[in-house]
């Protein structure tokens, strides 16, 4: 079994394609209101933002989480993915996203290590560029790379 790279190593990061630390969980939701009450009212965490991702066909919300982030998703049309995702799996983990240095250096370091990828090509996101491991890829979890923006 292989389990150790040789690759060079990238300042600052946890590991050697460079993911510098996790950002956020992402989680799926039927309802972001009523979500929103069970996460902040009962539960105490803090809003950060809400807005609608149009192109995505979602509401989200970021709660503060500490030493990360909780995203709650919700699709806002039932034929979005994340809909989809509802539908087959129901409410639950949807994504666990990683803050890296140079996004496209490390989805090259993925690929050259055979790792299937959603996106070979970033794109913008709510807090900067984004891509997406496939789940698969990962035990059944998707990975979500993000390199901040400068304003994020």
């Amino acid at each position: 079994m292989k389990t150790e790279l040789m690759h060079e190593e990238i300042a600052g990061a946890v590991t050697t394609t460079g993911f510098l630390r996790m950002d956020h969980i992402g989680i799926v939701v039927q309802d972001l209101d009523s979500a929103l009450h069970t996460y902040c009212d009962l539960m105490g965490f803090r809003l950060l933002q809400r807005l609608t991702i149009f192109e995505q066909l979602v509401e989200a919300a970021f709660l503060d989480g500490g030493n990360g982030t909780v995203e709650l998703i919700a699709p806002t049309d039932a034929t979005s993915g994340t809909a989809r995702f509802l539908q087959s799996r129901g409410e639950g983990v949807h994504h666990v996203c990683f803050e890296v240095e140079d996004i496209v250096a490390s989805l090259a370091a993925l690929a050259a290590q055979g790792v299937r990828l959603i996106d070979e090509k970033p794109r913008q996101g709510v807090h900067g560029l984004v891509a997406f491991v496939h789940p698969k890829a990962a035990h059944g979890m998707m990975i979500e790379l993000l390199q901040r923006g400068e304003h994020s």
